[in-house]
């Protein structure tokens, strides 16, 4: 689905993107309260992995999130074998497509990732779906590391639908991390390197802005990028 919508995007609006990008996303951001709940202080990098559609806007935002160490595109919810690009496009690998993050809980709590998950990254009720991209690679989900994540989670979530923040019911699935694979390279940093690519300015770009006005105190200007990583490793 992506690629189609690539192909008719950039037949129609690359000149115009290339240029400037859109004042809105596909996906509009939503201000929603803090977390009530969240995991207690802890020394050392952890890790959280979520799932919110395509994963190049969710690891977009997270590489411009203070306090994450590396943001990592991926797959999560199915096997080895089936953890590549082609076949989890087919829709029936399980997986997700996903993005690991590793942070710094001294500098932002997995509760806060939570908040700009929910917010910014993606929108929580739109099932097996995202945007222009359909099939339940694109679900909205959390793979938790820990049963302190799970409860988290799972309490934010009843919290979100208590208070009514969204116009419908979060369709986010909560589920123990069994494995992530990364994405192959040219997934990597793919915000950073193609600003100006169609569904990127249109659906991805926008979130980041929206990162930058609702969340400016956890907002860095300079993405952690994968490659700098492996730069430094």
């Amino acid at each position: 689905m992506r690629r189609s919508v690539l192909s008719l995007l950039a037949a129609t609006t690359a000149l115009t993107l290339a240029f400037a990008a859109p004042a809105r996303a596909a996906e509009d951001a939503v201000v929603i309260p803090a977390p009530a709940m969240d995991t207690a202080p802890a020394s050392g990098i952890q890790t959280a992995v979520i799932a919110g559609g395509c994963f190049w806007g969710v690891q977009g935002v997270f590489q411009h999130t203070a306090g994450v160490v590396n943001a990592v595109s991926g797959y999560a919810g199915g096997s080895k074998a089936t953890a590549d690009y082609q076949t989890v496009s087919g829709g029936r690998t399980g997986h997700a497509e996903s993005v690991e993050i590793k942070f710094d809980p001294k500098k932002i709590s997995y509760g806060k990732i939570l908040q700009i998950y929910f917010s910014v990254a993606h929108d929580p009720t739109q099932l097996n779906r995202q945007g222009p991209d359909s099939g339940t690679q694109y679900r909205s989900a959390i793979f938790t590391t820990s049963d302190e994540q799970k409860k988290v989670a799972e309490a934010y979530i009843a919290q979100l639908d208590g208070a009514k923040v969204f116009s419908k019911p979060i369709v986010t699935k909560v589920g123990a991390l069994e494995a992530f694979y990364p994405a192959e390279s040219y997934h990597q940093d793919y915000l950073t390197l193609h600003p100006s690519q169609p569904y990127i300015a249109y659906n991805d770009i926008p979130k980041v802005e929206n990162l930058k006005k609702l969340f400016a105190d956890n907002y860095i200007e300079k993405p952690t990028l994968v490659s700098a990583s492996k730069a430094t490793n």
